[in-house]
């Protein structure tokens, strides 16, 4: 049964406040109505100032009235979808980047997690919104990426485990492997394999079979990608073909 229009109205405003952005067809399925309802929806939130409508959704409006700053929603998308294997006290590594960062929010709702991280921009988010357990490694600022970087990590990290591991890279491809644009974030990649948990990879789906300058590891170490369903299919089944799980965002 249908809950009441005012209801799921304000269902879908405490979900925008959460996540930041919702797509049309997904809200949809959620509650079992039509995409016209949705958008109607959306149209209203508009007007009362709580939502931004863009093509295939809305973004979350600011206190200003604005919509908030930097706000990607295909990585909101890939961010939420990274963290569905998570479960209530596990403990998590994430490493830097956008698409990490959105994997961060969307642990708002978890509980009893340890997360582990050398980003400072993500520190700060389960600090201030979780009261998840965080480890921070030491290292060198890398004030371009916010993350923390040198000898001082590699020797974190040997003390170390998670059992998962969410890193944002720059490339992946079946042939040539998992890459980098980063020399660091490669290095930092290459100390994270082994370590003996899940490795979930998050890349932008422009991104998917591209090859960066910094070669990591074959592509097989790799357990999970998750991208957008944007992602050329080409390359997509190549991957899970070698035998690497792929979500769709």
């Amino acid at each position: 049964m249908a809950i009441p229009t005012p209801q799921r109205r304000a269902e879908i405003a405490r979900l925008l406040a959460r996540e930041g952005a919702v797509q049309v067809a997904d809200l949809a399925v959620r509650y079992g109505v039509s995409e016209p309802t949705i958008r109607r929806d959306l149209e209203w939130l508009e007007k009362e100032g709580l939502a931004q409508r863009v093509r295939g959704g809305a973004l979350v409006v600011s206190p200003h009235g604005s919509p908030a700053p930097d706000l990607n929603p295909i990585a909101c998308r890939i961010g939420q979808a990274a963290v569905s294997f998570i479960r209530d006290e596990e403990t998590v590594f994430l490493g830097p980047g956008e698409l990490t960062l959105e994997a961060a929010r969307a642990l708002r709702d978890r509980h009893h997690l340890t997360v582990i991280t050398n980003s400072l921009t993500i520190a700060a988010e389960i600090a201030e919104h979780t009261p998840h357990t965080l480890i921070l490694t030491g290292g060198q600022l890398n004030r371009t990426e916010g993350g923390l970087e040198g000898h001082l990590v590699q020797i974190a990290l040997r003390e170390l485990r998670a059992d998962w591991i969410l890193v944002e890279l720059s490339g992946i491809n079946a042939a040539e492997g998992l890459t980098d644009d980063s020399l660091a974030h490669a290095e930092l990649c290459r100390a994270l394999l082994g370590r003996g948990g899940q490795v979930v990879i998050l890349i932008e789906p422009e991104r998917v079979g591209r090859v960066a300058a910094a070669y990591i590891a074959p592509a097989t170490e790799a357990d999970v990608l998750v991208t957008a369903r944007e992602a050329d299919s080409a390359p997509l089944w190549d991957l899970a073909e070698s035998g690497i799980r792929i979500l769709l965002a």
